[in-house]
């Protein structure tokens, strides 16, 4: 199922935790994570806090989500021009 999907029914109010895990401890992925600072406006804050209390998840994985589907739709699109 797509990202868009499963923000759709997290914004209906929706159970989406079958899409994330399985419900179990994921193992850690201590050699795949990459740190980064990313600087935001006071605005995007606000925006991001706004959808990451409708949806009841952190901010981090309010971004996390939006930029996973962005990369998805870009590849998709670079795909299809070829």
């Amino acid at each position: 199922m797509s990202l868009k999907k499963i923000e759709d029914l997290a914004l209906e109010g929706k159970d989406v935790n079958q899409f994330f895990s399985n419900g179990k401890m994921m193992p850690p992925l201590s050699e795949q994570i990459h740190r980064v600072n990313v600087d935001f406006g006071t605005q995007a804050l606000q925006e991001l806090d706004l959808i990451s209390t409708e949806l009841n998840v952190s901010r981090q994985a309010v971004i996390k989500l939006f930029i996973q589907r962005e990369l998805d739709q870009h590849f998709l699109a670079k795909k299809a021009r070829r």
